[in-house]
Parts: structure tokens; sequence; C-alpha cells
């Protein structure tokens, strides 16, 4: 139960932040304190249970028969990133609160920042590959919003795109490696995954999971050649970026290479691709750190660096690789944390981050420089420090290394390089923003933070000096647990003393530092004599070469849809009936579907009448099209009449009621929408040419229909007259009421069997809906009445299906029919409503029963007005969509209350006095949900489609007067 609770917790707080007012900032901000709060207490008390390997589970039953199950999973490894997640957002939180001015929409950014919280628990604590991989995709999309949280601010945008786009890719990769690896394991869950190492890697499928999990892995960790997507995230608001860089986002990736370490590492392939992107990144972004203008550009390339030390530690196939990374994880988290924070404190504080117009802010800002020069020195390694530990441990393990003598001792020097760098870039941060002469032109006067503000910085600085100087006893037993419960048995015996005596690792850490040091000072001569210039090496810059990958891939997309595409609907049409003809094909190649037939039944000369009137509705549709639409339509609707009454004969009473409420509402629906149809186009010049054109493209039209058609009755027949042991609706009949609870068959298997599918075609309807709406509401007239009493504005704003039917009635003329069908909207009400609630076990269910509803509101605008019927409206249809769809998920959640798969249905059996037996089930809620969908999704794209009526009435009118007054002055 604690597993859910941390879990679930930051998705209620995000949702809670978001229904807040937007001038409740301190009410935000203790909402996602006291989450993130409550999450650490939560997960500090699993503590005992972790320990010695031990693992807590929590199971939920999603798709039993496919293997799948929502698991949450927690070991000493997860506990510890759990941990550094919560406590972290707990400190990011109290130092937002202050960072955040009133004028932002602060509970989009509370909201957003528990979303992306919550997303990177479940990528901790995911007990599934599948699951893994779907908080990993949430991680992306909630860093999303949060970098674009500025989204008036073009590199917000810029960068926000950026890292989506790298991220999402990566993740799609991951995904493809994790299906391989499940399928070699023969099991998507974690466990069974972790122990089944020797046989991973002896899969001739290995290289392809190694490269698609790496892939996922270094495009989240923005490690080489993918680390370009970090520096330019530096528009997010200070908060993200210290979140995202010391416990979230970027930890990810490397957070995943530990924790396939068993599955994956200590082969040649591992080493080269993870230790050679790590040590790439090491250096690369360590160099670039030293020559950033900018305080959160110079750390953002410092984690790229600090982030390829920890892959280049995974990628050494070492156990005690293993460890040091995990241990610089924990100490990057700290460290890095506490600068971010003090970089925002500058920004907040002065007005800018520029480090050439940053001097001498120690003496106006003296607790903030401390706290930062105490930070920065973790970062280079100092002594008694807790980076020093760490880096200790990582420049021993290149010691280590043997093989080829370039690596052997190339290793090592790269190690000190980078070392050097970072020692480098550390100063530079510190001696250029907090000493010197002080700052004359800075935007505001310098001053310290309010305290709470420095609480933050304050305590993660604390650990920093602790962790330091008495390592064993603070962090010891916490790394020693999240290390075993990886390595198991093969963990190795290692010391965090800070005294190792006098070693290579430690002649190598003075080396690096002095090294650093004389390095600050030769760039600060040069940058003294050529201000300005910057190494070549530098101007390399990765979102140029972005941007023109993604400039020049719209061009070429542009280039292959001018060769494919049409701005005729009819090409378009051409292309995409040509596609089932092929994919119709392709099962009737091989010319054995006629083998064995089954016997047919026998002909009834009435139904084959019946087709005969529906096949010459659809001809006529196809001829009448070109001289009149309406006509057109009509026969179209023949057409349909024709098929609902196929699904009588063949006694499917319910899809004969669904199909004639679905003609009713389509014939409405597109008659508003005939007016915008663009004129035929036979062609670009008159005469026989154009008639000759005209009629050979009518002739290939027919012939593609008819192959088209063909096929699809070929493919049909081949599936009908297959024989079977036992068709697939014998089970249906035989289980509907045992399994399903309901004799409407039909019913049973939408909202029970296939409950999945009709979960997603609701889902598609809403959001199809709302597309339609999104982009017809940008034509949505303005109301030219609303200054006129009520009366005259219903008449001035009246639109109807035949707008023009006013010109033939006297005033009031329409009164009586509107009456009648204000009248008429209860009863269609109570009508949809018996159609809905018998639904179960007689002919009717929620699709047919909105679908009744929405055609009585589609009455109210056709007799009533756009505007008239919207003013007297209690609900928008937004508001149905969105709550049928929760309404329909939730009872699809339910089931695990009762320990049962997803979309289980429940039901529930009782007695009541006068009343008799009750029977409940689950599904009625299912049917709720997707009754009020089909009711928004119907009556919003019914709303979008009747303002652009009313755009186009009036636009014409405007038109004809405009034509009036001109000829009058002629």
């Amino acid at each position: 139960m604690s597993l859910i609770l941390i879990l679930a917790l930051p998705f209620a707080g995000s949702l809670c932040a978001a229904l807040l007012p937007s001038n409740a900032r301190n009410a935000e901000a203790w909402l996602a304190g006291l989450t993130a709060l409550a999450c650490t207490v939560l997960v500090a008390s699993l503590f005992p249970q972790v320990v010695d390997g031990g693992v807590v589970r929590a199971d939920l039953a999603w798709a039993p028969a496919l293997g799948l199950e929502f698991t949450l999973r927690m070991d000493g490894y997860a506990w510890l990133f759990a941990l550094i997640v919560s406590a972290m957002g707990t400190l990011v939180v109290l130092y937002a609160r202050y960072y955040m001015s009133p004028e932002d929409p602060v509970p989009r950014f509370f909201s957003f920042f528990q979303a992306f919280m919550a997303a990177m628990l479940g990528v901790v604590l995911s007990g599934n590959l599948i699951q893994l991989v779907l908080f990993w995709e949430m991680t992306s999309l909630a860093s999303f919003m949060l970098i674009a949280y500025w989204h008036h601010r073009l590199d917000a945008k810029r960068g926000a795109r950026m890292a989506l786009t790298v991220t999402g890719a990566g993740g799609l990769c991951l995904l493809a490696g994790v299906l391989i690896l499940g399928h070699i394991v023969g099991s998507y869950d974690l466990d069974r995954v972790l122990a089944a190492g020797d046989l991973v890697r002896a899969d001739p499928w290995y290289p392809a999971v190694l490269v698609l999990v790496a892939l996922g892995a270094l495009t989240k960790s923005a490690q080489f050649p993918f680390q370009f997507w970090l520096p330019n995230a530096m528009a997010a608001p200070t908060p993200v970026s210290a979140y995202l860089h010391s416990a979230t986002m970027v930890k990810a990736g490397v957070f995943l290479l530990a924790r396939f370490w068993p599955v994956l590492a200590g082969t040649e392939e591992w080493f080269w691709i993870i230790g050679g992107a790590g040590l790439c990144s090491l250096v690369l972004g360590a160099y670039a750190a030293i020559f950033q203008q900018d305080m959160k550009g110079v750390l953002a390339y410092s984690t790229i660096s600090h982030l390829g030390l920890i892959a280049l530690l995974l990628g050494m196939n070492s156990p005690l690789g293993l460890v040091a990374a995990i241990f610089h994880m924990v100490n990057h988290a700290t460290f890095k944390a506490s600068l971010f924070m003090a970089a925002g404190i500058v920004d907040h504080e002065t007005g800018t981050r520029d480090l050439g117009r940053l001097s001498g802010l120690r003496k106006a800002m003296p607790i903030t420089a401390t706290l930062a020069t105490v930070a920065a020195a973790a970062m280079a390694g100092v002594p008694l420090l807790n980076g020093f530990i760490s880096k200790e441990m990582f420049f021993a393990e290149t010691t280590f290394v043997s093989g080829d003598p370039l690596i052997q001792y190339g290793l090592p020097a790269m190690a000190v390089l980078a070392s050097a760098f970072s020692v480098a870039y550390s100063l530079r941060f510190i001696l250029q923003v907090f000493f010197g002469p002080p700052a004359q032109d800075l935007p505001r006067a310098p001053h310290e933070p309010p305290r709470w503000m420095l609480v933050p910085s304050g305590l993660l600085v604390l650990c920093c000096l602790v962790v330091g100087v008495i390592p064993g006893i603070t962090v010891g037993p916490f790394l020693d647990t999240a290390a075993y419960s990886i390595l198991g048995d093969g963990m190795p015996s290692y010391s965090l003393a800070v005294w190792h005596g006098l070693n290579l690792p430690l002649v190598m850490s003075f080396v690096a530092m002095i090294s650093g040091v004389l390095l600050y000072l030769a760039l600060r001569a040069r940058q003294r004599a050529y201000p300005g210039r910057v190494p070549f090496i530098y101007r390399l810059d990765g979102r140029r070469s972005f941007e023109f990958l993604l400039d020049y891939s719209s061009v070429a997309a542009n280039w292959l849809l001018g060769r494919i595409s049409s701005p005729r609907l009819q090409m378009q049409m051409v292309l995409i009936v040509v596609g089932a003809l092929l994919v119709a094909w392709l099962p009737l190649r091989r010319g054995t579907w006629t083998d064995t037939v089954a016997p047919l039944t026998p002909l009834d000369p009435a139904f084959a009448a019946l087709w005969v009137v529906g096949g010459i509705c659809a001809v006529g549709t196809a001829f009448q099209a070109k001289y009149h639409r309406l006509a057109s339509l009509i026969l179209a609707g023949g057409a349909g009449l024709a098929v609902c009454l196929t699904f009588v004969w063949f006694s499917a009473p319910d899809l004969a009621l669904t199909q004639l409420a679905v003609e009713v509402v389509t014939v409405v629906l597109l008659l508003l929408g005939l007016r915008w149809l663009p004129r035929r186009i036979e062609g670009k010049t008159d005469g026989e040419q154009a008639d000759a054109r005209a009629r050979v493209r009518r002739t290939r039209d027919v012939v593609i229909a008819a192959v088209v058609g063909t096929s699809l009755a070929a493919l049909a027949y081949a599936m009908l007259t297959r024989p079977q042991e036992q068709p697939i609706s014998e089970f249906f009949v035989h289980m509907a009421l045992p399994e399903g609870g309901g004799t409407n068959i039909v019913n049973v298997i939408l909202v029970d069997f296939r409950g999945f599918d009709t979960l997603g075609e609701i889902t598609v309807l809403g959001i199809v809906a709302l597309t339609v709406y999104a982009l017809l509401r940008r034509f949505r007239p303005a109301p030219e009445s609303a200054g006129m009493p009520l009366q005259q504005r219903d008449q001035a704003e009246t639109v109807t299906v035949a707008p023009d039917i006013h010109a033939v009635l006297p005033p009031g003329g329409m009164m009586l029919p509107a009456v009648l069908v204000r009248l008429l909207l209860p009863v269609a009400a109570m009508a949809s409503a018996y159609l809905l609630l018998r639904g179960h076990n007689l002919p009717g269910g929620g699709f047919v029963g909105g679908l009744v509803m929405a055609t009585a509101v589609i009455l109210q605008y056709m007799v009533g007005g756009v505007y008239w019927v919207e003013s007297r409206s209690r609900l928008n249809p937004q508001h149905w969509v969105g709550l049928g769809l929760l309404c329909a998920g939730l009872t699809a959640i339910s089931a695990w209350l009762a320990a049962r798969p997803f979309l289980s249905a429940l039901a529930w059996d009782f007695s009541l006095p006068v009343i008799g037996h009750i029977h409940l089930s689950s599904v009625l809620l299912f049917d709720v949900g997707v009754y009020m969908l089909v009711v928004g999704s119907t009556v919003l794209v019914l709303v979008a489609l009747a303002h652009q009526s009313l755009r186009a009435q009036r636009k014409a009118a405007a038109d004809a007067q405009a034509a009036a007054q001109s000829g009058s002055t002629a």
C-alpha cells in the first residue's frame, strides 16, 4: 500500500494544483511541499524492508492473459533513488515558493512539477518493463511542459521541442529494446529479467538490445552524441533546472544503465558503447563548460561531464565501478542542486546570470557566496567534501583497467584531464561571480534573498560536508544496500574512508587540482589579451546542427508530400483506397482461400431485393455527386437505411438502432458542411478537353472502386466460408451471460469482452471531436447582437439547417416548431436513458442512447439557434467529453479494488422491498461514460459546424449588402 501511495500522491497533487486559483501561490507551494514530504517519509519508512536484499512489491492485475501486470517494486537501489527524487523535490518546492513570481501561472508550474516527480518515481519503482517505458516517456512529456513553462520566450519553446524530440526518440528505441528483451526472457517482469543475464548475453539479439537500450539511456542523460539538448533546456525556471539535473530526467538514463547492469554488462560491446560515450561526454562536457558565459550554461555542461563520469564507471564492467557510479549519483545530486539554486538566487536578486557582468557579489551576498563556494569545491573534488571521495574511487578504477596500452594509460590520463577542466570551470564559476571588484551595471542592486530561500541550498551543502568528513557512517549503509540489490553475492569489499594513504589516485587528484588552477589562470590571462575569442571546437553548436536537420527533414517531407498528395480530396482518397486494395490482396495472393468452402446459406429473394435497392442508392450517390450534392446525400442515406435493414434481417437490433441514429446525425452534420465544399474541378480549360479529362478520371475511379470492392468482398467471402471447428460467435453466445452478466451479446462484447477496444474507440472519438472544434473555432464569429433584447437576439442569431427558411416565413413563424422541439428534449432524454439502462440485457446501450440524446440536442440548435442554446446550456460539450472519458477510465481501474484485471466487470445482486431483485454491474458506469462522450462529441462537432455556418451566412449577407450599396451608388 505504501508503494501505491508514493506513486499516487504526486499525481493527485498535480491534479489538485491545477484546479487551484492563480493567486494561491502559498496554497500551491504548501500542497506540493507536503506531497513531496509525505513521499519522502513513506520512502524512508520502507528502508528496513529493503536491507540485505529485501524487495517490496505491489501487484495489480492488468491483463494476466498477456502477462501484463501493473507492478511496483522497490529494492535497495530503487529505494535510494526514490529517496533522492522525493527529498530533492521537497527542497526544490521550498526554493520555488520564493523564486517564482506572483505574476507567473504558478498553479501550472506546481502541477507540472508534481507530475514530473510522479513520472520519475514511476520509472524508479516500475517492476514491469513496459510500465517502465510508459513512465519513461511521461518524464519526457512533463519536462517538455516545464522547459516551455515561459512559452512566450522563443528559447523556451525551442529548448522544449529539442528535449522532447531527442528524449522521445530515445524512448521509442528503449521500447523496442525492452520488447526484444522481454521476448528473449519470456517475461516483462523485472525480477525475471534481472535474473536472466546469462541468457540475454548469449542470445544473438543481444547487440540489438544493447544498442536500443543504450540509445534510450544516453539520449535521456544527454550523453555524447546527444548532449546538445541539455544546455538548451536552461530556458526553464531555475527550480526546474535544479530538479532536472539533480534527481530526475537526466539521472533517469544512468539509473537505467545501472538497473540493467546485471543483464547487459560484462561484454566488450557494453564497454565500448557505454564507456566510450561516457568518456567523450566526460571530457567534452568539462571542456565546453570552461567557456560558458551563462552561470546555468556552466552547470549544464558540467552535468554532461559528471554524467559521463558515471556512464564511464558503469561501462568499465567492474563491480567497484558500479558502486562508485551509484555513490557519485548521490554526490552529484547534492552539490549540483545547490549550485543551481545559487545561480537562481544570483539571477533573482541581480537580474542577470551573465558571467561577464557579474563580479564582487561576496560582500552583498555573503551567505549565498559561502554556500556556492562549498558546493563548487565539492564539484571540483576538493578533499573533505563528498565529491572528492567518489572522484578518488573513479581514479582508482581507471588505474585498474587492463588490456590495450592505449586504454590502460590513456584512460587515467583522460580522467585527470577532465578533472583539471572541472577544477578550472569551478574556479571560474566562483571567482568571477563572487570575488573581484563589485559590478556597477547590474539590473538590480544585489542583496541576500529571503532566509527560507537559502535553507534548501544550506541543507544540501551540509550534506556535502558531512558525507565528505564521515562517509562510512552517513551514506555508507544506504550505498551498501543499493549496490547489494544489484550485485547480490558479487558485492565487492570497499572502504569509504577519507584517507587511504599516499597512493596513485591521490597523486592523480593533486595533479588534476594543480593543473586546473594553472589552466584557469592561463585562460583568464588569454581572455584579457583576446576578449571574445573562443576555441573552434566550442563553435560546433549542436543546437544549430539539430535545427539544420529538422529544417531539412521538413523540406524533404514537403517534397515527398508534393509528389504523392494533391489539394483535391479525390486524389487523396484514391491513394487511401489503393492502399486498402493492396492490404486486401496480400492474404488472397496465395489462392488457397477457395480450396475448402463451407456450405452457403440459400439466398432469400427479399433480401436480394433489399441489397439491389441499396446498391442502386450507392451508385446513385456517386452519380449525383457531380450534379446535386443534396440528392447525393439523400441517396447515401438510402444506402445506410439498407444496411440498417440488413442488421434487422440478421437479428442484430442493437446494430440497426445504432446505424439508424448514426444516419440521422450524419445527415444533419453533412448538411451543415455542404455549403463549404468547393466547386468540382473539371479541368483547367473549357470545352471538349475538360470533358475528356473528366471522363477519364471518372472511368479511373469506377475501375478502382470496382476492383477494391471486389477484393474486399472476396476477403470477406474467404473468411465467412472458411471451415471452423468452433466459431468465435459460439464462444460469445455461451459466455455472454455467465462471464459478462448480460443477455445482450453485442453489448457484452462491447463493454466486457472487448472493453479495451471500446475504451480506445471512444478516446479516439473524443480526440476527433476536440480536433474539429479546435480547427473551426478560430473562425467562430463574435455575436453582433450583444446589446439586443433576448427575443430580438434569438431571432438575429438563429441558424437552421436551411437558413433561407426564414425568408418565406412570417415573423414568429418558427415559434410553434421551436416550442414542440423544446418539449421533445425531455422526452428524448427519457428515451435515451431507457436505451442506456436496458442495453446490457436488451437492445440498446450507451452508444445508441447517446446518439438519440445528441439528435434531440441537434434539433434544439436547428430551431433555436446557436447562441440561444449555448446561453441556456448547463454543461459544455467539452465537459461531457472529459467526464465521459473519466467515467469510463475510472470504471476500468475500479476492477483493481477487487483484485481483478483491468476492465473486469464487477457485479452486485441484492433485493429491495417492493422492487424485488436488483442486479447492478460496473459495466453500467462504463456505458454511462460511452453515453456522455458520444453526446459531448456529437454536439461539439455540431457547435463548430453551426458557428461556421453562421459565419458563412453573415459573410454572404454582408457581401449582398455591399453589392446592393455599390449598385445603388452606381
